[in-house]
């Protein structure tokens, strides 16, 4: 993209595919598409990625025309790919073509959409592969955090004083395990995002797309958030992250907000201290109090839905393992 300024440019993408800005236009059109059309950083980087792979498979076949590549051009692709790739990978390679040449169509940089009929690799989900705790495991792991360290005293018995870290850990765990929340949205938490409407307590989640998702709290995760927010002084700057990193081995809190590594780390000791086997991520909350939610008699997919904030229950579903349970069952009734 020779004809835009590469200050405009985010980082990684200083050298797009070069097949896709063959004119100023086509460039600047291309230079839309990935800042002004994409938001998610994430997103971004592997469309980037897919567009740069097409890239390099067209000058390895000797296609060097944008309006030159056909339909099959792009079937062949998708299906090289399928041999290196997993389905979902494919399937999203596939789909940033689609979106770069229908943009590239309405922007009149091109007449037709050679990705737009090519059909990708068929890959069904059912169940997520997240790894999830059971109701007990949580119970345990929750209950084997610290939240009170002893000082020694002079004048006679050791004193208790609140565990700041342990207070933060186990908070920080509870919003993920009672609201379903990403652990991403739970990070980007102000103080002010736990706050009291119609006497009861609520947090305030931002989500992808600028969205904002409020979730009653569970009367346990109301006294977690409670008893760290008054232990760590920090009720009085609304404005501040809510969940801290710590100021090296002092136990005090900084004014920075936790990274999701901080928080994988995290979890992996405090797994570890509690003795839990199972081999977890921060993801792994989401799906604990699904399941945990939906195992009630009284539990209904659709309040599931709204609390974890998907726009489809199916993707609820996906996050219901309470058939891994069922299936252990009768696995015990093979008698040898």
């Amino acid at each position: 993209m020779e004809n835009v300024s590469n200050s405009l440019l985010p980082a990684f993408a200083q050298a797009p595919a070069t097949i896709f800005t063959p004119t100023p236009k086509a460039a600047k059109r291309v230079l839309e598409f990935f800042t002004a059309q994409i938001n998610n950083d994430h997103t971004r980087k592997a469309y980037v990625n897919a567009t740069r792979r097409f890239s390099e498979w067209c000058a390895a076949h000797d296609i060097s025309e944008l309006a030159g590549v056909q339909p099959f051009h792009v079937a062949a692709f998708i299906k090289e790919l399928q041999g290196q790739f997993s389905p979902p990978t494919v399937k999203q390679n596939l789909a940033a073509l689609r979106m770069l040449f229908d943009w590239l169509v309405t922007g009149h940089v091109l007449d037709v959409n050679p990705a737009h009929a090519v059909r990708g690799p068929k890959y069904v989900v059912k169940k997520c592969k997240t790894p999830v705790l059971t109701s007990e495991e949580a119970h345990d792991l929750l209950g084997s955090i610290k939240i009170v360290k002893k000082k020694a005293n002079s004048d006679g018995p050791e004193l208790e004083k609140p565990d700041l870290l342990g207070l933060r850990d186990r908070a920080l765990i509870g919003v993920m395990v009672y609201t379903f929340a990403r652990v991403g949205a739970v990070l980007q938490m102000k103080v002010k995002d736990y706050f009291v409407q119609g006497r009861r307590s609520w947090i305030r989640l931002h989500e992808k797309n600028g969205k904002e998702h409020d979730v009653p709290c569970h009367h346990s995760l109301e006294k977690y958030l409670d008893e760290y927010i008054v232990a760590a002084g920090i009720g009085s700057d609304p404005d501040g992250p809510l969940f801290r990193t710590a100021a090296g081995k002092s136990g005090t809190l900084t004014r920075n907000p936790m990274w999701q590594q901080d928080a994988y780390r995290m979890i992996q000791r405090r797994v570890r201290a509690a003795g839990v086997k199972t081999k977890i991520g921060n993801h792994s909350f989401r799906a604990t109090g699904i399941t945990a939610y939906l195992k009630h008699p009284s539990s209904r997919l659709e309040v599931a839905q709204h609390l974890a904030g998907h726009e489809s229950p199916r993707t609820t579903k996906l996050y219901d393992r309470r058939n891994d349970e069922i299936s252990l069952d009768e696995v015990e009734r093979i008698g040898i």
